[in-house]
């Protein structure tokens, strides 16, 4: 085992926090305050490459790896998880859906703009009453004709007010069960779908989240994604990948909450010397540097384990999201402690940490349902 990283991976990194340290940090507060998701941030991640990152070049993309892939999110949510988040959502969700499962028309036509940063990616599954039960949706797609007439709504759609293309999962079969969920592909100003609700979050305020509305929605023959009948299955496989990305987002999320609790612990007095002077401070952000670098660990081995190509990367994937998004909230209100009074206040980064970081152990899978997925793997069903 070589835990080194290759030059051009130093590179990434360096590339990626220099650009986080000047584009993002001096927006942070506004942006957040906003509660806005800044457009204009996303040519100029498309020109790092970071809108595409996994998809190969022939699409658009990057072509980069799993692993090169979560140093990017891990540098961007060391300074703003909420930015960080959309672009996982972007790369990891909606084109990763159509890059792994679409046909070569949609690819053409969805995919490559995707990557190229020209439009962003939102992607539905969860629903108001089908959250971890993703199987229970209610949102409807029927033949007529040629054509699928969609109906429903889902909810807490990263993007959902603003992305151009959502890559979505129907029931075409109720009877079939999961078996009987499809996804389908649809641009922003289709006839029938609407934007609801902008939800007023805890934290994660820069990016958008909203509900999208379908009212006979139509969409062709073609727009259907993948085989009819394969969405759920296939939505299994996006969110193993997926929840790579949200390790990696939770990693970069508890490296920034650290790096700020020490440098406060470097600059404030107390009893006449630095907070870091004294044992109780020191041996939590020991034990912060330790839990972080454990997390990392897990969360670049199921990367690695994806770059083999292993053929599911269900265990390794729910380990490192579970361990790594419950180590963070630790290390944000380990953060928020060490700043005492200060890390009450948006004066420090302290509370925006605490804030954006309790979505890590919801999104994508609940820290339930990462255990449910592990025990399963490890007792058999």
């Amino acid at each position: 085992m070589d835990f080194r990283p290759t030059p051009e991976q130093e590179l990434l990194r360096r590339t990626v926090r220099e650009f986080s340290e000047a584009e993002i940090r001096p927006h942070v507060r506004e942006w957040d305050e906003r509660q806005c998701f800044p457009k204009e941030l996303v040519g100029k991640l498309a020109a790092l490459g970071l809108m595409g990152i996994q998809i190969p070049e022939t699409w658009g993309g990057s072509g980069l790896s799993a692993l090169e892939y979560c140093v990017a999110i891990e540098e961007l949510a060391r300074v703003d998880p909420s930015i960080s988040l959309s672009v996982a959502a972007h790369n990891g969700l909606a084109a990763a859906h159509l890059y792994l499962f679409g046909t070569e028309a949609q690819k053409q036509q969805y995919l490559v703009p995707l990557a190229r940063g020209e439009t962003l990616g939102a992607w539905g599954l969860t629903e108001a009453g089908a959250g971890s039960d993703a199987a229970a949706m209610r949102t409807t797609a029927r033949r007529d004709g040629d054509q699928w007439v969609l109906n429903g709504s889902k909810q807490f759609i990263t993007h959902g007010a603003i992305g151009g293309t959502l890559v979505v999962m129907a029931v075409t079969d109720r009877e079939a069960g999961r078996h009987g969920i499809s996804a389908f592909v649809l641009e922003r100003g289709t006839p029938g779908m609407t934007a609801g609700k902008k939800e007023d979050k805890l934290g994660m305020r820069a990016s958008d989240t909203s509900e999208v509305i379908f009212q006979d929605c139509r969409l062709p023959a073609e727009a259907i994604v993948g085989q009819e009948g394969q969405g759920f299955v296939n939505t299994m496989q996006v969110l193993d990948a997926g929840r790579i990305g949200i390790a990696a987002l939770a990693v970069g999320l508890a490296q920034g909450a650290y790096e700020a609790a020490k440098a406060y612990a470097a600059e404030r007095r107390q009893f006449g010397q630095p907070l870091r002077a004294f044992q109780a401070i020191q041996w939590k952000l020991a034990d912060m540097a330790t839990r972080i670098e454990a997390a990392r660990l897990l969360t670049y081995r199921a990367a690695w384990l994806r770059d083999q190509k292993v053929e599911r990367t269900s265990t390794a994937s729910s380990m490192a999201k579970l361990y790594s998004s419950e180590i963070a909230v630790r290390a944000a209100e380990e953060c928020v402690q060490i700043h005492g009074g200060y890390g009450f206040v948006k004066d420090y980064p302290a509370e925006k940490y605490f804030r954006d970081v309790k979505l890590c152990t919801i999104g994508e899978g609940t820290s339930e349902i990462q255990r449910l997925v592990i025990a399963r793997q490890l007792l058999g069903r």
